[in-house]
């Protein structure tokens, strides 16, 4: 059974760091890229940070560019999404999803979604 269980989202300030772990299972983890997506209410999912099965070139959002930073292990089959600085506009479900070869165009694993709330 494959399973993506994301946790540690929260209430926080401006300002302040979260930091977003997800656990993955059932899978062959090392042949998948990784990513963090959210959906804020009334706006479409966005791809917010990717990184390939190896760990390369990691990939950014503009918006979170310089602030968020992906990581993954693969021995833990874990990626976590470090998110500094964080602004209101930051708020949204922030889901973590595993990627086989499509450009995040149809993700083929997705965790439940974990709720990040930003107040200013």
């Amino acid at each position: 059974q494959v399973q993506l269980v994301e946790s540690g989202g929260g209430l926080v300030q401006a300002g302040d760091s979260l930091r977003l772990s997800c656990a993955a299972s059932g899978f062959t983890f090392s042949r998948y890229a990784m990513g963090w997506l959210r959906q804020a209410p009334g706006k479409e999912r966005e791809l917010v940070a990717a990184i390939s099965w190896s760990g390369g070139i990691p990939y950014y959002a503009d918006s979170v560019k310089g602030r968020f930073t992906i990581s993954r292990d693969n021995a833990k089959a874990t990626v976590v999404l470090q998110m500094n600085s964080l602004k209101p506009e930051d708020t949204a479900v922030y889901y973590c999803a595993a990627d086989r070869s499509t450009g995040w165009s149809q993700p083929s694993y997705w965790g439940q979604g974990t709720q990040v709330t930003v107040s200013s």
